[in-house]
């Protein structure tokens, strides 16, 4: 009881703070419609980026028995339990101005990456892509590989094996992962307006124009939290009969 009041008293507490007259007025804002637009938009870009690049890499992790496999999985998960801030500073100085990423970027496109809508979604990648790899890869070393060396005496290439077997034991956890990716990129704040700023139209998502709307108008702030708070819940719920029911057995 104690532990739910933790998680559930601190929402009552926004609902009993909430200005339910103005709340429709405080929605349809011209600033709260662009944050969430663009938190839905990067949410979604930083999603895929996470799928593409985190699936192959919780594979080799579950099933590389090369030496060091246990470090590299340990500097793959650093960022769950690495300050948000942290890893947007340490991003800024990767491919910010004087990053070396960031000089070479700018020398061959004349661009940069930081303070630009392309770095939230690099941001919310960082912090999101851990989630989606520790699903698949719990998911991977559950299931063992059998499967995949019974094909592989059959003859089946590689490439084979991968999608006709390895890829339909991924999509349980495959789907639970994408979930927990998206709402955690939906809320994240630090490493964005470390790396990325906060500037309204670009790369001022909802996070962050809660940030700045408490500063300046409380009720708005609330309002924006409990729209944040609503669209979490219904991904995560709408999301989850299948996806979670399988991706942590």
């Amino acid at each position: 009881m104690l532990a739910l009041a933790l998680v559930v008293l601190p929402v009552i507490g926004l609902l009993v703070r909430s200005d339910v007259t103005r709340f429709p007025s405080l929605l349809i804002s011209e600033s709260s419609l662009a944050a969430l637009k663009l938190s839905v938009i990067t949410a979604l870009l930083s999603t895929a980026a996470c799928v593409v690049l985190g699936v192959p890499l919780a594979v080799v992790l579950a099933r590389s028995r090369v030496r060091g496999t246990r470090l590299l999985r340990s500097i793959v998960l650093l960022p769950l339990v690495l300050p948000p801030v942290v890893g947007g500073l340490a991003l800024l100085y990767v491919l910010g101005r004087r990053g070396f990423l960031g000089i070479l970027i700018n020398a061959l496109t004349g661009q940069q990456v930081p303070f630009t809508t392309g770095a939230v979604v690099i941001a919310q990648t960082f912090v999101a892509m851990p989630f989606l790899v520790v699903s698949l890869e719990g998911a991977l070393r559950g299931s063992g590989d059998r499967y995949e060396q019974v094909a592989s005496t059959l003859g089946a290439r590689p490439w084979t094996v991968f999608r006709r077997v390895t890829l339909p034991l991924l999509l349980p956890a495959l789907g639970s992962g994408v979930v927990l990716s998206f709402a955690r990129a939906l809320g994240e704040f630090g490493a964005t307006i470390t790396f990325a700023g906060s500037l309204e139209g670009v790369t001022r998502t909802l996070p962050l124009e809660v940030y700045t709307q408490s500063e300046v108008d409380i009720d708005s702030a609330v309002a924006l939290s409990l729209l944040l708070i609503v669209v979490a819940f219904v991904v995560i719920v709408v999301a989850r009969p299948r996806s979670f029911e399988g991706g942590f057995r």
